[in-house]
């Protein structure tokens, strides 16, 4: 039987949070590579040593679960069989050292840039939250609905799920 090379989605889109780390998982990282998901795991199992548990970890059951669903992955025959491996950002860049292809190197680049706008973004909310606290101080208590509105208006609608995707508009 042929492993084909998973279909490819930007990679803002196959950006994902899991256990408060931002990641991408394996087969995402296949794709963007240009290579099988089995021949990435091969790889990374063969240079382990790179891959410190803060670059790479496996998903527990429950995790590829809540992940499965709010993907609608297959769960029958034709999918998976081994839960999928979760690569953070530097763990992205070690993968494209080992992978050593031009295309590998071409799309690290792409994926860093992708995990920097998400950094860059993650600050400024917390830059105006800090604003927000600072103006809060400085007004008497009939602005306190208008605070409570901004808090409202800033908080991650995914912030309730412990796995949410990010997607740039």
């Amino acid at each position: 039987m042929h492993s084909t090379v998973p279909a490819i989605r930007a990679p803002d889109q196959c950006i994902t949070r899991v256990r408060g780390h931002v990641v991408i998982l394996d087969s995402d990282l296949a794709a963007l590579y240009g290579v099988t998901v089995k021949r990435l795991n091969e790889q990374v199992k063969r240079n382990a040593d790179r891959f410190p548990e803060h670059f790479m970890f496996h998903l527990t059951e429950a995790e590829w679960t809540r992940l499965r669903s709010q993907i609608a992955t297959s769960k029958g025959r034709g999918g998976r069989r081994y839960k999928p491996s979760a690569f953070t950002e530097h763990g992205a860049i070690m993968a494209a050292t080992i992978l050593n292809s031009q295309r590998a190197i071409q799309m690290s680049i792409t994926i860093v840039t992708a995990f920097v706008k998400l950094r860059r973004m993650a600050l400024s909310v917390e830059a105006l939250a800090r604003k927000v606290a600072a103006l809060e101080d400085k007004y008497d208590d009939r602005f306190k609905v208008v605070f409570q509105a901004i808090r409202e208006l800033m908080k991650d609608p995914a912030a309730s799920r412990s796995i949410e995707g990010f997607k740039a508009r």
